[in-house]
């Protein structure tokens, strides 16, 4: 089909784990292709599944309604769906659907088929319990305290703006992320990393896999931590 490729391997020791290898975008003229790959596997009893969204440029609210629409029967059969490899776009989406809550991710193929064996060894169930977020609300702003101190002389912008940045070039890269968090809770991993390339934090440049990794350090991968966080700075 035009706009999008789907093929299927298997993997794992017994070659019981299939994987939906999907390339070009997902939305509403495409996404039969993929359901009716999925709905194969289920037919024949398949429940260990990874979905490559490697080569996967969008994904709409329909490709995505796929995922989340079989995902109960596939977990209530002893399985689960785990995708794999979203570029930073897509996962920057997939992360404000907060979608995160219900479905794994990997980096690569290689963790989530490493995943269900092991779990599977360790006879542990190979799904996440669906745990859907609370309701969130943006950190009020806190209204000015009154003071009696006498109005001191103004600084000129330009002055207070090279202090700051000077100041936040100073900070590790873990102190760089908590205060854009603390700044912008909304920030998914991919703005962190866009913000992180600024004169502001003297062009810091690193993966956006890598700005995941020290978001999951700091606990804070999950977008209701960054609120918290922002909150109680």
């Amino acid at each position: 089909m035009e706009g999008i490729q789907v093929s299927t391997e298997v993997s794992g020791g017994r070659n019981h784990i299939s994987i939906i290898k999907v390339g070009g975008y997902i939305d509403t003229t495409t996404s039969s292709e993929l359901e009716r790959a999925l709905n194969s596997l289920l037919k024949q009893g398949r429940f260990y599944i990874i979905v490559d969204l490697g080569n996967v440029d969008y994904i709409s609210s329909a490709g995505w309604g796929i995922f989340i629409s079989e995902i109960k029967s596939i977990r209530e059969n002893g399985g689960d769906l785990k995708l794999v490899r979203m570029v930073p776009d897509v996962y920057e989406i997939f992360e404000l659907l907060e979608f995160h809550h219900i479905l794994d991710v990997y980096d690569k193929v290689e963790d989530a088929v490493n995943k269900f064996e092991s779990s599977e060894a360790a006879g542990e169930p190979v799904a996440k319990e669906i745990s859907l977020p609370k309701a969130e609300e943006k950190p009020m702003e806190k209204a000015p305290q009154q003071t009696s101190t006498p109005v001191a002389e103004p600084v000129s912008n330009d002055v207070v703006e090279t202090t700051q940045q000077i100041s936040l070039n100073d900070m590790t890269l873990q102190d760089k992320i908590k205060n854009i968090v603390k700044e912008n809770p909304e920030f998914g991993s991919l703005k962190i990393k866009r913000e992180l390339n600024t004169a502001r934090y003297g062009f810091t440049r690193i993966g956006w896999f890598a700005v995941r990794s020290e978001l999951a350090k700091l606990k804070l991968n999950k977008r209701n931590k960054r609120y918290e966080f922002a909150t109680s700075a």
